[in-house]
């Protein structure tokens, strides 16, 4: 009995310790809102005040500033389990991949829903009515956040493309001298290799969709983020190559942060 209770004190030490060492945290060392095993990849940098929660293709979620801010939620409840209620939510455009209806009546709670008018138009009438509407070049101060939709839109322009301009939105979300650049489904822009100053992005890779891999990378190359994350990478081929975005980017621009998180849990 005596040999039995040092062995069981061991056991007990390793379980704690192995908790300990699995809890997700944010840079600073405090306990994030939520935690997830789909964090696959988290960033090297220091003083990064944003927890990224990748969930599945475009839908994810930032905690900052003790805010959860909802980026194109889909998959129903059952893909925020164990996440706080939003208090932002941003949808970037009209396809199912980024605007789920059924999903946002399940998680809105009392947030704020920001959307093209093309989304809006799109809602029912319980959730349009309290839809704020934001276009193309317009700028709003939300909960401490200074939140501004940018374009997101194929590239070279067509008429008969997927994503045409003015349509969707992409965001770029800014608190403290801090911005995070949102793309949404579009190509590589003019606007999106113009952006200054961006501390975090996520950059869609997925053709015949968005734009392939070389094309981001390009794209990032063009605006400098410190940290970015490929997203939204499944196309008709199945999952882009994200490594070789990272080969291209850091050969490129060693100091650009690529960040590899796990957005296709089930594949």
């Amino acid at each position: 009995m005596k040999r039995i209770i040092p062995i069981i004190l061991v056991i007990i030490i390793i379980i704690a310790l192995f908790s300990l060492l699995n809890r997700t945290t944010t840079t600073d060392g405090t306990q994030p809102l939520a935690t997830s095993t789909n964090q696959t990849g988290n960033t090297q940098q220091q003083n990064v005040p944003v927890t990224v929660i990748p969930l599945s293709h475009a839908t994810g979620v930032l905690t900052w500033a003790n805010k959860n801010i909802f980026l194109d939620p889909t998959g129903g409840a059952a893909n925020f389990q164990g996440i706080q209620p939003p208090n932002i939510i941003l949808v970037t455009d009209i396809h199912g991949d980024h605007l789920s209806t059924s999903t946002l009546n399940t998680i809105v709670g009392s947030s704020t829903l920001i959307a093209p008018k093309a989304v809006v138009d799109l809602l029912p009438a319980n959730l349009k009515s309290r839809a704020v509407v934001m276009n193309n070049g317009q700028t709003r101060t939300e909960q401490g956040f200074t939140i501004t939709a940018v374009p997101m839109y194929n590239y070279p322009e067509a008429t008969d493309s997927r994503h045409t301009k003015g349509r969707g939105n992409g965001y770029i979300i800014e608190r403290d001298g801090y911005r995070v650049y949102v793309a949404g489904d579009t190509g590589p822009t003019p606007e999106m290799k113009a952006l200054t100053d961006i501390d975090m992005a996520f950059v869609p890779m997925n053709l015949p969709f968005t734009m392939g891999v070389e094309d981001a990378a390009q794209a990032v190359l063009a605006f400098k983020p410190k940290i970015v994350y490929p997203y939204h990478y499944r196309g008709q081929d199945g999952l882009a190559d994200v490594a070789k975005f990272k080969t291209l980017v850091n050969t490129g621009d060693s100091n650009i942060e690529v960040v590899l998180a796990n957005w296709y849990p089930q594949q």
